[in-house]
């Protein structure tokens, strides 16, 4: 089928998946979700995501309407309906349908939809040369459950327009006080000769999975992690900046609101906590994806 929706359950093409007009997530983003992906065809990391997800929708207040190993085992149910090489999975969980108003107190059966697309690899000249992102200052929903994935995200939307105006792939989110917190979509690290360097929990960022990974990975290689808050001077000063996430896996960053990091290139450490990150997900004989 390509492009699906498993809507509580049930498996339907992209036209004939429906959602009230009444449903919450669409009146108020009043909703959680996860980004998933597979290798192989297999979903990658899929307990981590759906334990994210049942921790975000704690937060937020919303109960999971199954149980989350029966909402894991729909998900695989929806890959295999898909029939993709490789797919890009969305898990949506919405308060669900309840009369106009803020209040939730009288909304009690949440809607789950699980999305699935073929995945579209970034372009390898990405990988190859690096991107530039911004730093851009906005509020964001999360702010008011850190932690949480909800799925109202208009102030990244916003930050990514900026960016996207000016040429820019990603747009670094700044808190009140002018620290970097993490991307509209992702994750945020610096390398300081062997030590990375990233964001703490209580600095307000999504703990990402491939960011949990990274952190995994990065004693095997011999590489030491420090958890500190980062300003945008700290990146341009940086010998290599990157980005995380499960769909960009790791991205080089070469230029921070038009400042050239390092040498302007993807750097070695970047570059081999991605081989490394490659190899944990059963790629390791196939070309990078600076290379493919």
């Amino acid at each position: 089928m390509g492009r699906l929706a498993c809507v509580d359950g049930e498996i339907l093409s992209p036209d004939d998946a429906k959602v009230s007009v009444y449903d919450r997530g669409f009146l108020y983003g009043d909703s959680v979700f996860e980004t998933i992906r597979t290798y192989g065809g297999r979903p990658f990391a899929l307990d981590e995501h759906v334990c994210r997800l049942k921790r975000s929708s704690d937060l937020v207040g919303i109960q999971l309407p199954v149980e989350p190993s029966a909402l894991a085992a729909e998900i695989d149910r929806a890959i295999v309906a898909g029939a993709n090489p490789e797919s890009y999975v969305r898990v949506m969980i919405t308060r669900g349908v309840g009369p106009l108003g803020l209040d939730p107190a009288h909304v009690t059966h949440p809607l789950r939809i699980v999305f699935i697309e073929p995945l579209t690899p970034l372009p390898v000249a990405m990988y190859r040369d690096g991107v530039s992102v911004i730093t851009h200052r906005t509020e964001r929903a999360s702010d008011a459950a850190h932690g949480a994935k909800v799925g109202n995200y208009l102030g990244g939307m916003m930050a990514l327009r900026v960016a996207r105006q000016v040429g820019a792939h990603e747009a670094l989110i700044l808190d009140a006080k002018g620290r970097v917190t993490e991307g509209t979509t992702s994750n945020v690290f610096i390398v300081r000769g062997q030590t990375i360097v990233t964001p703490p929990h209580d600095a307000g960022i999504l703990l990402g999975i491939t960011r949990a990974k990274i952190i995994e990975l990065a004693p095997q290689i011999g590489l030491s992690m420090e958890f500190s808050s980062l300003l945008p001077t700290d990146l341009v000063a940086a010998d290599e900046v990157f980005l995380s996430s499960s769909i960009r896996e790791i991205l080089p960053v070469v230029r921070v609101d038009g400042v050239p990091v390092g040498n302007s290139k993807p750097g070695p450490t970047t570059r081999a906590l991605h081989t490394a990150f490659r190899a944990l997900v059963g790629l390791e004989n196939a070309p990078p994806p600076w290379e493919e």
